[in-house]
Protein backbone atom coordinates (compact mmCIF):
# COMPACT_ATOMS: atom_id res chain seq x y z
CA UNK A 1 0.00 0.00 0.00
CA UNK A 2 1.58 3.42 -0.89
CA UNK A 3 0.75 6.77 0.99
CA UNK A 4 -3.01 7.74 -0.01
CA UNK A 5 -3.85 11.87 -0.13
CA UNK A 6 -4.46 12.05 3.43
CA UNK A 7 -1.80 10.21 4.11
CA UNK A 8 0.31 12.67 2.12
CA UNK A 9 -1.54 15.41 3.79
CA UNK A 10 -0.88 15.18 6.94
CA UNK A 11 3.03 14.35 6.25
CA UNK A 12 2.70 17.79 4.32
CA UNK A 13 1.04 19.53 7.08
CA UNK A 14 3.35 18.68 9.65
CA UNK A 15 6.71 19.07 7.54
CA UNK A 16 5.41 22.68 6.82
CA UNK A 17 4.87 23.23 10.40
CA UNK A 18 7.57 22.32 11.61
CA UNK A 19 9.76 24.29 8.80
CA UNK A 20 7.94 27.42 10.13
CA UNK A 21 8.35 26.78 13.61
CA UNK A 22 12.20 26.15 13.13
CA UNK A 23 12.95 29.17 10.79
CA UNK A 24 10.79 31.43 12.91
CA UNK A 25 13.75 31.07 15.68
CA UNK A 26 16.26 32.14 13.72
CA UNK A 27 15.45 35.47 14.54
CA UNK A 28 16.69 35.31 18.51
CA UNK A 29 20.25 33.94 17.42
CA UNK A 30 22.54 36.27 17.96
CA UNK A 31 25.70 34.83 18.60
CA UNK A 32 27.62 31.30 18.87
CA UNK A 33 26.35 30.45 22.23
CA UNK A 34 22.83 31.20 21.35
CA UNK A 35 23.31 29.26 18.42
CA UNK A 36 24.99 26.25 19.96
CA UNK A 37 23.40 25.93 23.64
CA UNK A 38 20.36 28.55 23.55
CA UNK A 39 22.03 31.04 25.87
CA UNK A 40 21.75 28.32 28.78
CA UNK A 41 17.82 29.48 29.56
CA UNK A 42 16.34 25.95 28.93
CA UNK A 43 14.13 24.49 31.50
CA UNK A 44 13.15 21.13 32.66
CA UNK A 45 10.52 20.54 30.56
CA UNK A 46 11.47 21.81 27.40
CA UNK A 47 14.93 19.83 28.12
CA UNK A 48 12.92 16.81 28.86
CA UNK A 49 11.51 16.89 25.40
CA UNK A 50 14.48 17.71 23.98
CA UNK A 51 17.15 15.40 24.94
CA UNK A 52 13.91 12.78 24.37
CA UNK A 53 13.16 13.46 20.91
CA UNK A 54 17.20 14.23 19.95
CA UNK A 55 17.65 10.50 21.65
CA UNK A 56 15.05 8.70 19.85
CA UNK A 57 15.50 9.20 15.80
CA UNK A 58 14.46 6.95 13.28
CA UNK A 59 17.82 5.32 12.96
CA UNK A 60 17.20 4.64 16.54
CA UNK A 61 13.23 2.76 15.56
CA UNK A 62 15.18 0.88 13.55
CA UNK A 63 18.20 -0.67 15.46
CA UNK A 64 15.73 -1.13 18.75
CA UNK A 65 13.30 -3.05 16.08
CA UNK A 66 16.34 -5.07 14.94
CA UNK A 67 17.14 -6.22 17.99
CA UNK A 68 13.73 -6.93 19.05
CA UNK A 69 13.68 -9.44 15.60
CA UNK A 70 16.81 -11.04 16.72
CA UNK A 71 16.53 -11.46 20.24
CA UNK A 72 13.43 -10.45 20.87
CA UNK A 73 12.18 -9.28 24.48
CA UNK A 74 15.74 -9.62 25.86
CA UNK A 75 17.44 -6.92 23.49
CA UNK A 76 15.09 -4.56 25.15
CA UNK A 77 18.30 -4.69 27.98
CA UNK A 78 20.14 -1.88 26.82
CA UNK A 79 17.05 0.35 27.39
CA UNK A 80 16.57 -0.88 30.75
CA UNK A 81 20.69 -0.30 31.74
CA UNK A 82 20.54 3.28 30.06
CA UNK A 83 17.43 4.19 32.58
CA UNK A 84 19.51 3.09 34.99
CA UNK A 85 22.35 5.06 33.92
CA UNK A 86 20.28 8.16 33.43
CA UNK A 87 18.67 8.06 36.76
CA UNK A 88 21.99 7.47 38.71
CA UNK A 89 23.42 9.72 37.32
CA UNK A 90 21.02 12.64 37.55
CA UNK A 91 20.30 11.89 41.11
CA UNK A 92 24.23 11.78 41.91
CA UNK A 93 25.01 14.99 39.23
CA UNK A 94 28.15 12.64 38.77
CA UNK A 95 30.12 14.29 36.23
CA UNK A 96 27.27 16.37 34.90
CA UNK A 97 26.80 18.82 37.82
CA UNK A 98 30.41 20.06 37.92
CA UNK A 99 30.68 20.20 33.93
CA UNK A 100 27.38 22.34 33.60
CA UNK A 101 28.64 24.64 36.77
CA UNK A 102 32.02 25.02 34.33
CA UNK A 103 30.21 26.96 31.79
CA UNK A 104 31.55 25.60 28.67
CA UNK A 105 30.05 24.72 25.45
CA UNK A 106 31.53 21.11 24.71
CA UNK A 107 33.64 18.68 26.90
CA UNK A 108 36.95 19.17 25.22
CA UNK A 109 36.45 22.54 26.17
CA UNK A 110 37.03 21.56 29.84
CA UNK A 111 40.03 19.93 28.85
CA UNK A 112 41.85 22.83 28.63
CA UNK A 113 41.64 23.67 32.04
CA UNK A 114 43.12 20.95 33.78
CA UNK A 115 45.44 19.19 31.06
CA UNK A 116 46.00 21.81 28.64
CA UNK A 117 44.56 23.16 24.84
CA UNK A 118 46.66 19.90 22.80
CA UNK A 119 44.69 18.28 25.09
CA UNK A 120 41.50 19.58 24.13
CA UNK A 121 42.28 19.72 20.70
CA UNK A 122 43.06 15.82 20.58
CA UNK A 123 39.80 15.16 22.54
CA UNK A 124 37.85 17.33 19.96
CA UNK A 125 39.57 15.59 16.87
CA UNK A 126 38.40 11.87 18.54
CA UNK A 127 34.77 13.07 19.58
CA UNK A 128 34.59 14.23 16.03
CA UNK A 129 36.04 11.34 14.47
CA UNK A 130 33.29 9.00 16.43
CA UNK A 131 30.63 11.20 16.40
CA UNK A 132 30.59 11.56 12.19
CA UNK A 133 30.69 7.94 12.02
CA UNK A 134 28.68 7.08 14.29
CA UNK A 135 25.78 9.49 12.43
CA UNK A 136 26.78 8.47 9.26
CA UNK A 137 23.92 5.55 9.00
CA UNK A 138 21.67 7.75 10.02
CA UNK A 139 20.61 8.71 6.57
CA UNK A 140 20.45 5.60 4.91
CA UNK A 141 18.34 3.76 7.71
CA UNK A 142 15.92 6.52 7.59
CA UNK A 143 15.65 6.28 4.38
CA UNK A 144 15.38 2.51 4.30
CA UNK A 145 12.39 2.47 6.75
CA UNK A 146 10.31 5.20 4.48
CA UNK A 147 11.09 3.01 1.81
CA UNK A 148 9.35 -0.43 2.67
CA UNK A 149 7.15 1.38 5.35
CA UNK A 150 5.31 3.28 2.26
CA UNK A 151 5.92 0.62 -0.14
CA UNK A 152 7.76 3.41 -1.94
CA UNK A 153 10.05 2.39 -4.94
CA UNK A 154 13.54 1.82 -3.31
CA UNK A 155 15.25 3.71 -6.34
CA UNK A 156 13.93 6.74 -4.33
CA UNK A 157 15.95 6.17 -1.08
CA UNK A 158 19.01 8.97 -2.45
CA UNK A 159 15.84 11.31 -3.28
CA UNK A 160 14.32 10.74 -0.29
CA UNK A 161 17.46 10.60 1.77
CA UNK A 162 18.99 13.97 0.45
CA UNK A 163 15.36 16.02 0.76
CA UNK A 164 15.27 14.64 4.20
CA UNK A 165 18.50 15.86 4.71
CA UNK A 166 17.84 19.71 3.13
CA UNK A 167 14.98 20.52 5.41
CA UNK A 168 17.23 19.78 8.32
CA UNK A 169 19.62 21.65 7.36
CA UNK A 170 17.89 24.80 6.61
CA UNK A 171 16.54 25.40 9.66
CA UNK A 172 19.27 23.85 11.40
CA UNK A 173 21.58 26.42 9.96
CA UNK A 174 19.56 29.44 10.36
CA UNK A 175 18.36 28.96 13.93
CA UNK A 176 20.71 26.47 15.65
CA UNK A 177 20.12 25.04 18.67
CA UNK A 178 17.02 27.53 19.28
CA UNK A 179 15.32 26.03 15.98
CA UNK A 180 16.79 22.46 17.05
CA UNK A 181 14.62 22.99 20.83
CA UNK A 182 11.75 24.27 19.20
CA UNK A 183 11.26 21.67 16.23
CA UNK A 184 11.98 18.76 19.58
CA UNK A 185 8.93 19.76 20.99
CA UNK A 186 6.66 19.59 18.50
CA UNK A 187 8.60 16.59 16.82
CA UNK A 188 8.12 14.94 20.56
CA UNK A 189 4.46 15.18 20.52
CA UNK A 190 4.02 13.88 16.98
CA UNK A 191 6.52 11.34 16.92
CA UNK A 192 4.94 10.16 20.57
CA UNK A 193 1.42 9.47 19.57
CA UNK A 194 2.77 7.60 16.65
CA UNK A 195 4.82 5.36 18.52
CA UNK A 196 1.81 4.82 20.95
CA UNK A 197 -1.13 4.08 17.78
CA UNK A 198 1.95 1.85 16.78
CA UNK A 199 2.51 -0.40 19.21
CA UNK A 200 -1.42 -0.91 20.25
CA UNK A 201 -2.25 -1.33 16.53
CA UNK A 202 1.01 -4.54 16.39
CA UNK A 203 -0.39 -5.79 19.34
CA UNK A 204 -4.49 -5.84 18.49
CA UNK A 205 -2.56 -7.45 15.14
CA UNK A 206 -1.03 -10.37 16.99
CA UNK A 207 -2.01 -10.30 20.09
CA UNK A 208 0.26 -10.37 23.39
CA UNK A 209 -0.05 -13.77 24.17
CA UNK A 210 0.93 -15.12 20.77
CA UNK A 211 4.01 -12.76 20.36
CA UNK A 212 4.88 -14.29 23.58
CA UNK A 213 4.46 -17.67 22.32
CA UNK A 214 5.92 -16.53 18.53
CA UNK A 215 8.88 -15.91 20.25
CA UNK A 216 9.85 -19.09 21.97
CA UNK A 217 8.68 -20.99 18.83
CA UNK A 218 10.93 -19.40 16.88
CA UNK A 219 14.05 -19.44 19.21
CA UNK A 220 13.02 -23.07 19.37
CA UNK A 221 13.50 -24.27 15.55
CA UNK A 222 16.43 -21.71 15.98
CA UNK A 223 18.19 -23.75 18.25
CA UNK A 224 17.11 -26.79 16.45
CA UNK A 225 18.25 -25.59 12.94
CA UNK A 226 14.50 -25.43 11.58
CA UNK A 227 14.03 -21.75 11.00
CA UNK A 228 12.90 -20.48 8.00
CA UNK A 229 15.50 -18.54 5.95
CA UNK A 230 16.47 -14.95 7.54
CA UNK A 231 14.56 -15.76 10.46
CA UNK A 232 17.04 -17.48 12.69
CA UNK A 233 16.84 -15.52 16.55
CA UNK A 234 20.62 -14.33 17.09
CA UNK A 235 20.24 -15.34 21.38
CA UNK A 236 17.16 -16.66 23.37
CA UNK A 237 14.12 -13.83 23.75
CA UNK A 238 13.82 -13.52 27.22
CA UNK A 239 17.47 -13.93 29.04
CA UNK A 240 19.72 -11.47 27.71
CA UNK A 241 22.51 -13.37 29.52
CA UNK A 242 21.99 -16.84 27.84
CA UNK A 243 25.05 -16.80 25.84
CA UNK A 244 27.66 -14.33 27.87
CA UNK A 245 27.87 -11.99 30.70
CA UNK A 246 30.34 -10.00 28.40
CA UNK A 247 28.03 -8.21 26.56
CA UNK A 248 25.73 -6.82 29.14
CA UNK A 249 29.10 -6.29 31.31
CA UNK A 250 30.27 -4.00 28.46
CA UNK A 251 26.99 -2.19 27.98
CA UNK A 252 26.68 -1.10 31.12
CA UNK A 253 29.74 0.53 31.12
CA UNK A 254 29.37 1.65 28.29
CA UNK A 255 25.57 3.32 28.68
CA UNK A 256 27.56 5.54 32.37
CA UNK A 257 30.03 6.58 29.84
CA UNK A 258 26.93 7.92 26.92
CA UNK A 259 24.82 9.65 29.77
CA UNK A 260 27.78 11.62 30.90
CA UNK A 261 29.97 11.70 27.67
CA UNK A 262 27.77 11.91 24.44
CA UNK A 263 28.11 15.42 23.24
CA UNK A 264 24.72 15.34 21.88
CA UNK A 265 23.11 14.55 25.48
CA UNK A 266 25.66 16.66 26.89
CA UNK A 267 25.40 19.74 24.36
CA UNK A 268 21.24 19.95 26.44
CA UNK A 269 23.25 19.70 29.85
CA UNK A 270 25.02 22.83 28.60
CA UNK A 271 22.13 24.27 27.46
CA UNK A 272 20.08 23.86 31.19
CA UNK A 273 19.89 26.83 32.73
CA UNK A 274 21.59 25.38 35.84
CA UNK A 275 22.86 22.34 37.21
CA UNK A 276 20.22 21.83 39.38
CA UNK A 277 17.93 21.90 36.20
CA UNK A 278 20.04 19.20 34.21
CA UNK A 279 19.86 16.68 36.69
CA UNK A 280 16.29 16.88 36.97
CA UNK A 281 15.91 16.40 33.59
CA UNK A 282 17.97 13.44 33.93
CA UNK A 283 16.03 12.02 36.58
CA UNK A 284 12.45 12.93 34.61
CA UNK A 285 13.63 11.14 30.94
CA UNK A 286 15.47 8.61 32.53
CA UNK A 287 12.37 5.82 32.54
CA UNK A 288 11.81 7.33 28.51
CA UNK A 289 14.77 5.27 27.77
CA UNK A 290 13.28 1.96 28.38
CA UNK A 291 10.14 2.42 26.17
CA UNK A 292 12.99 3.70 23.80
CA UNK A 293 13.77 0.52 22.69
CA UNK A 294 10.94 -1.50 24.59
CA UNK A 295 8.24 -0.42 22.25
CA UNK A 296 9.94 -0.82 18.68
CA UNK A 297 11.59 -3.69 20.16
CA UNK A 298 7.94 -5.18 20.51
CA UNK A 299 7.47 -4.06 16.56
CA UNK A 300 10.70 -5.92 15.64
CA UNK A 301 9.34 -8.96 17.75
CA UNK A 302 6.02 -8.98 16.22
CA UNK A 303 7.45 -8.64 12.83
CA UNK A 304 9.28 -12.13 13.45
CA UNK A 305 6.36 -13.80 14.47
CA UNK A 306 4.03 -12.18 11.78
CA UNK A 307 6.70 -13.34 8.94
CA UNK A 308 7.47 -16.59 10.88
CA UNK A 309 3.77 -17.40 10.07
CA UNK A 310 3.77 -16.35 6.21
CA UNK A 311 6.86 -18.99 5.76
CA UNK A 312 9.32 -16.77 5.38
CA UNK A 313 10.69 -13.05 4.52
CA UNK A 314 10.09 -11.33 1.16
CA UNK A 315 12.57 -10.96 -0.89
CA UNK A 316 15.39 -8.56 -0.48
CA UNK A 317 14.26 -8.25 2.98
CA UNK A 318 16.73 -8.68 6.17
CA UNK A 319 16.50 -8.44 9.93
CA UNK A 320 16.89 -4.84 9.79
CA UNK A 321 13.82 -3.99 7.17
CA UNK A 322 11.67 -6.79 8.46
CA UNK A 323 9.98 -4.31 11.23
CA UNK A 324 9.25 -1.23 8.23
CA UNK A 325 7.89 -4.41 6.25
CA UNK A 326 6.21 -5.68 8.48
CA UNK A 327 4.17 -2.11 9.59
CA UNK A 328 3.62 -1.77 5.20
CA UNK A 329 1.24 -4.63 5.80
CA UNK A 330 -0.44 -3.37 9.18
CA UNK A 331 -0.97 0.26 9.42
CA UNK A 332 -4.24 0.92 7.67
CA UNK A 333 -4.98 4.81 5.52
CA UNK A 334 -4.49 7.69 7.71
CA UNK A 335 -2.91 5.93 10.29
CA UNK A 336 0.10 5.87 7.90
CA UNK A 337 0.07 9.14 7.38
CA UNK A 338 0.21 9.99 11.00
CA UNK A 339 2.99 7.23 11.83
CA UNK A 340 5.08 8.04 9.05
CA UNK A 341 4.74 11.83 10.03
CA UNK A 342 5.65 10.63 13.73
CA UNK A 343 8.76 8.50 12.18
CA UNK A 344 9.96 11.47 10.16
CA UNK A 345 9.82 13.83 13.41
CA UNK A 346 12.29 11.16 15.06
CA UNK A 347 14.77 11.63 12.10
CA UNK A 348 14.69 15.29 11.79
CA UNK A 349 14.98 15.97 15.60
CA UNK A 350 17.83 13.23 15.79
CA UNK A 351 19.62 14.85 12.46
CA UNK A 352 19.56 18.36 13.48
CA UNK A 353 20.84 18.04 17.19
CA UNK A 354 23.38 15.78 16.17
CA UNK A 355 24.51 18.34 13.04
CA UNK A 356 24.45 21.08 15.26
CA UNK A 357 26.38 19.46 18.40
CA UNK A 358 29.32 18.01 15.67
CA UNK A 359 29.92 22.01 14.24
CA UNK A 360 29.98 23.09 17.29
CA UNK A 361 32.66 20.70 18.58
CA UNK A 362 34.51 21.41 15.33
CA UNK A 363 34.23 25.13 15.37
CA UNK A 364 35.09 25.17 19.53
CA UNK A 365 37.73 23.27 20.17
CA UNK A 366 39.53 22.28 16.78
CA UNK A 367 39.29 25.87 14.79
CA UNK A 368 39.11 28.18 17.55
CA UNK A 369 42.05 27.10 19.68
CA UNK A 370 44.43 27.21 16.51
CA UNK A 371 42.64 31.35 16.35
CA UNK A 372 45.56 33.45 16.96
CA UNK A 373 43.06 36.53 16.76
CA UNK A 374 39.51 36.40 18.19
CA UNK A 375 37.30 36.47 15.61
CA UNK A 376 33.95 38.62 15.36
CA UNK A 377 30.56 37.17 16.23
CA UNK A 378 29.36 37.19 13.24
CA UNK A 379 32.29 35.40 11.78
CA UNK A 380 32.31 33.15 14.41
CA UNK A 381 28.76 32.24 13.57
CA UNK A 382 28.86 32.26 9.97
CA UNK A 383 31.50 29.22 10.28
CA UNK A 384 29.70 27.37 12.82
CA UNK A 385 26.67 27.60 10.11
CA UNK A 386 29.31 26.47 7.20
CA UNK A 387 30.41 23.46 9.53
CA UNK A 388 26.63 22.40 9.58
CA UNK A 389 26.57 22.52 5.99
CA UNK A 390 30.05 20.51 5.48
CA UNK A 391 29.06 18.19 7.76
CA UNK A 392 25.47 17.34 5.92
CA UNK A 393 27.40 17.18 2.77
CA UNK A 394 29.82 14.54 4.11
CA UNK A 395 26.91 12.40 5.47
CA UNK A 396 25.17 12.55 2.53
CA UNK A 397 27.31 10.78 0.35
CA UNK A 398 29.18 8.38 3.52
CA UNK A 399 25.50 7.19 4.00
CA UNK A 400 25.31 6.22 0.06
CA UNK A 401 28.03 3.34 -0.08
CA UNK A 402 29.02 2.31 3.79
CA UNK A 403 27.46 -1.30 4.20
CA UNK A 404 27.46 -2.14 7.72
CA UNK A 405 29.51 -5.03 9.42
CA UNK A 406 26.96 -6.34 11.70
CA UNK A 407 23.94 -5.27 13.09
CA UNK A 408 23.39 -1.37 13.34
CA UNK A 409 23.47 -1.05 17.06
CA UNK A 410 26.81 -2.71 17.52
CA UNK A 411 28.35 -0.22 14.80
CA UNK A 412 26.20 2.76 16.47
CA UNK A 413 28.22 1.14 20.26
CA UNK A 414 31.20 1.07 18.88
CA UNK A 415 31.99 3.83 16.81
CA UNK A 416 30.68 5.54 19.49
CA UNK A 417 33.39 4.17 22.17
CA UNK A 418 35.95 5.49 19.54
CA UNK A 419 35.39 8.87 21.57
CA UNK A 420 33.37 7.71 24.35
CA UNK A 421 35.74 5.41 26.31
CA UNK A 422 38.37 7.93 26.56
CA UNK A 423 36.75 10.60 26.90
CA UNK A 424 34.78 9.45 29.50
CA UNK A 425 38.30 8.54 31.25
CA UNK A 426 39.34 12.04 30.65
CA UNK A 427 36.41 13.34 32.70
CA UNK A 428 36.28 11.10 35.57
CA UNK A 429 39.95 11.63 36.43
CA UNK A 430 40.22 15.05 35.54
CA UNK A 431 37.07 15.79 37.68
CA UNK A 432 37.92 12.92 40.42
CA UNK A 433 41.52 12.43 40.45
CA UNK A 434 44.31 15.03 41.37
CA UNK A 435 47.20 12.26 40.41
CA UNK A 436 46.11 13.02 36.71
CA UNK A 437 48.13 14.34 34.15
CA UNK A 438 48.14 15.36 30.37
CA UNK A 439 50.44 12.12 30.10
CA UNK A 440 48.04 9.64 30.94
CA UNK A 441 45.02 11.80 28.58
CA UNK A 442 46.94 11.74 25.91
CA UNK A 443 47.93 7.82 26.27
CA UNK A 444 43.68 7.10 27.28
CA UNK A 445 43.08 8.83 24.11
CA UNK A 446 45.06 6.91 21.73
CA UNK A 447 44.40 3.69 23.17
CA UNK A 448 41.16 3.89 23.69
CA UNK A 449 40.42 4.48 19.80
CA UNK A 450 42.28 1.12 19.11
CA UNK A 451 39.86 -1.13 19.65
CA UNK A 452 36.49 0.67 17.61
CA UNK A 453 38.88 1.55 14.94
CA UNK A 454 40.25 -2.22 14.62
CA UNK A 455 36.86 -3.65 14.78
CA UNK A 456 35.71 -1.03 11.61
CA UNK A 457 38.64 -2.16 9.41
CA UNK A 458 39.08 -5.82 10.23
CA UNK A 459 35.18 -6.42 10.58
CA UNK A 460 34.70 -4.21 7.17
CA UNK A 461 37.71 -6.40 4.86
CA UNK A 462 36.90 -10.17 6.84
CA UNK A 463 34.36 -12.13 6.34
CA UNK A 464 31.52 -13.21 9.09
CA UNK A 465 33.32 -15.98 10.96
CA UNK A 466 36.21 -14.32 11.04
CA UNK A 467 34.65 -10.89 13.05
CA UNK A 468 35.66 -9.58 16.35
CA UNK A 469 32.98 -9.09 18.19
CA UNK A 470 31.62 -5.94 19.64
CA UNK A 471 31.26 -6.84 23.26
CA UNK A 472 35.39 -7.55 22.50
CA UNK A 473 36.38 -4.03 20.75
CA UNK A 474 34.07 -2.50 23.39
CA UNK A 475 35.48 -3.62 26.54
CA UNK A 476 38.72 -3.31 24.81
CA UNK A 477 38.26 0.66 24.10
CA UNK A 478 37.19 1.05 28.02
CA UNK A 479 40.27 -1.01 29.35
CA UNK A 480 42.97 0.43 27.00
CA UNK A 481 41.87 4.12 28.52
CA UNK A 482 41.46 3.27 32.25
CA UNK A 483 45.05 2.06 31.82
CA UNK A 484 46.55 4.48 28.99
CA UNK A 485 45.32 7.14 32.02
CA UNK A 486 46.50 5.30 34.96
CA UNK A 487 49.83 4.13 33.52
CA UNK A 488 50.40 7.59 31.79
CA UNK A 489 49.93 9.83 34.53
CA UNK A 490 51.72 7.78 37.17
CA UNK A 491 54.92 7.41 34.60
CA UNK A 492 54.79 11.70 34.32
CA UNK A 493 54.86 13.80 36.92
CA UNK A 494 52.16 16.80 37.22
CA UNK A 495 54.31 19.63 36.43
CA UNK A 496 54.70 18.56 33.05
CA UNK A 497 51.53 19.54 32.36
CA UNK A 498 50.50 22.96 30.59
CA UNK A 499 51.55 26.00 33.04
CA UNK A 500 47.95 26.91 33.00
CA UNK A 501 46.39 23.79 33.53
CA UNK A 502 44.30 23.63 36.93
CA UNK A 503 42.61 21.02 39.21
CA UNK A 504 38.90 20.93 38.09
CA UNK A 505 37.11 20.63 41.21
CA UNK A 506 33.57 18.35 41.81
Amino acid sequence: MSLSALDWGIVILYLAGCMAAGLWMRRFVRGVEDFAVAGREMDVNLGIASLAATELGLVTIMYTAQLGFEKGFAGATIGLIMASAMYFVGRTGFVIEPLRRAGVMTIPELFEKRFGVRVRWLAGLFVVLGGLLNMGIFLRLGGEFLVFATGMDPRYLEWVMTLLLGLVLLYTVMGGMLSVLVTDYLQFIVMGLGIVLTSVLVIWDIGWTQIVEGLSAAWQSSESGTAPPGLKMADHPFNPVHTTYGYVVWQIVFQIAVVTTWQTQISRVLAARDSSVARSMYRRTAFYFVGRFGLPGLWGAAALVHFTQQGGLPPGVDSLKAMPAYLHTLLPMGVVGLVVAGMLAAEMSTDSGYLLTWATVIYNDLIAPMVKRPLSPGARLMITRGLVLGIGVFLLFYGLWYQLPGNAWDYLAVTGNIYLASVFTLLVAGLYWPRATATGAYAALILGAIGPLTFLIVNAAVEKSRQIAPEIAGAASFGLAFAGMFVGSLLSSPQHQNSKSTTLRP
